[in-house]
């Protein structure tokens, strides 16, 4: 039953509710979009030169900037639109106008005004940002809503502080780009190649000298009194073209000789003389030095080979500038590269591994979770576990796997088996 007949100012309110909605939908649309839109897709939209897109850019630099403003309007003209058509459903309806008013509040506002600009904003969030950014931007010149904005940042600031929560924006740390890659490569957005030379790009700041060093019991050297002749047949033979040169035993070395600079001393006739005589500079570098800094600084001496330390000044082992680019780039071999197979299928489910592989490299590679704790390689995980040198066919387990030494070459673990364990 009608209480009321329509009046003019029935009309006027219930136009200020319709410009009142659809403000409000706007902004909630304008509020979801610039959360979702990212820094870096927003600087890359700006690089495309979209319109908009610079304003979206300083807008996503500091989101607190605009959120706590637009999420108070969309409030406020929620409430009073709300509040109008209460009213006029009243003078309409009289008690009943209660219901009919919550009943439009509930469709028109949340479904019409509320969700169907979110879900579009989810679902097209650089056209929804592009578009409202610029607007955003310019309500947030208009001097009371920047007071308000100021305001609203220092009140949420105060309040996060006495919650214990971190002053400043959320920083993205490396197991986001990480995972970011991941999705980029599960939508097809990337290679499968440029999503491992991304994980290998973040891991290479954590990699130290130690994990990527040819050891001490596998690098080829000469002694300071062998020929240069003697010299240049051991560097041919063994396909390197850098040799360390050994004084007083295998902790002293004095310098490194070139494949080349030999060949021409041959060449010249001089082949007999010591080639400790010719044996340029060497440069050490302790195990423990991030392999980041090592590239750095091979770079600034241009140096192609660096003797590694232990925290005894012994020679640990050796590293090549090869060996530090296939750390980014993966394997690098050439034809004077010795085959070597690092993994086979074994019966079963079960994988051959080289005792010399990284433990890191293995379960990246290999889809596996070998533990690691205070060892780098397989075969140093299976001498820990046997508390000395294993024999043939021996066994451990590890949580998931069980180990299997299938080849033992001295004191060094060569093959492994690794099987899967459901029991441990």
């Amino acid at each position: 039953m009608i209480a009321a007949a329509w009046s003019s100012s029935d009309g006027v309110l219930l136009a200020v509710v319709a410009v009142l909605l659809v403000v409000s939908g706007f902004l909630a649309a304008a509020e979801t979009s610039l959360v979702r839109v990212s820094k870096s897709r927003a600087r890359v939209l700006s690089e495309e030169g979209r319109r908009g897109a610079r304003a979206l850019a300083s807008l996503v630099t500091s989101p607190e900037r605009f959120l706590n403003p637009v999420l108070l309007l969309v409030l406020v003209c929620q409430l009073t639109s709300a509040t109008l058509v209460g009213v006029v459903a009243g003078h309409l309806f009289g008690p009943a106008g209660v219901i009919v008013a919550t009943v439009s509040e509930i469709v028109v506002i949340f479904v019409l005004f509320e969700a169907i600009p979110k879900n579009f904003a989810v679902a097209h969030p650089d056209k929804a940002a592009l578009v409202s950014a610029p607007l955003v931007a310019g309500l947030l010149r208009v001097a009371p809503v920047r007071w308000l904005a100021t305001g609203l940042q220092g009140l949420a600031g105060g309040v996060l502080r006495l919650l214990g929560a971190p002053p400043g924006p959320a920083r993205v740390t490396e197991s986001e780009v990480l995972a970011l890659a991941d999705v980029a490569h599960e939508d097809a957005a990337i290679a499968s190649d440029e999503r491992a030379f991304i994980h290998s790009v973040i891991e290479f700041g954590d990699t130290i000298v130690r994990e990527v060093m040819v050891p001490r019991p596998d690098f080829v050297d000469v002694e300071a009194t062998a020929t240069v002749a003697a010299a240049l047949e051991v560097a041919v033979e063994s396909g390197r073209s850098r040799l360390p040169v050994l004084g007083a035993g295998v902790d002293d070395v004095v310098g490194i000789v070139h494949l080349r600079q030999l060949a021409a001393l041959v060449v010249a006739g001089r082949g007999a003389e010591p080639v400790g005589a010719h044996a340029s500079e060497v440069h050490f570098v302790p195990e423990t030095q991030r392999v980041a800094t090592l590239l750095t600084e091979m770079r600034r001496t241009r140096g192609h080979l660096v003797i590694v330390v232990d925290e005894y000044g012994g020679t640990a082992g050796l590293v090549t500038l090869e060996d530090v680019l296939e750390e980014l780039v993966g394997e690098i071999t050439d034809e004077s590269d010795p085959h070597q197979q690092v993994v086979a299928r074994a019966t079963g489910d079960g994988l051959t591994l080289s005792g010399r592989l990284n433990i890191d490299d293995a379960n990246v590679d290999y889809d596996l979770d070998l533990p690691k704790d205070g060892w780098d390689t397989v075969g140093g995980l299976v001498l820990d576990l046997a508390g000395g040198v294993p024999e043939v066919g021996e066994e451990f387990v590890v949580p998931g796997y069980r180990l299997t030494v299938l080849r033992i070459d001295g004191r060094r673990v060569e093959d492994v088996l690794v099987e899967p364990n459901e029991a441990s």
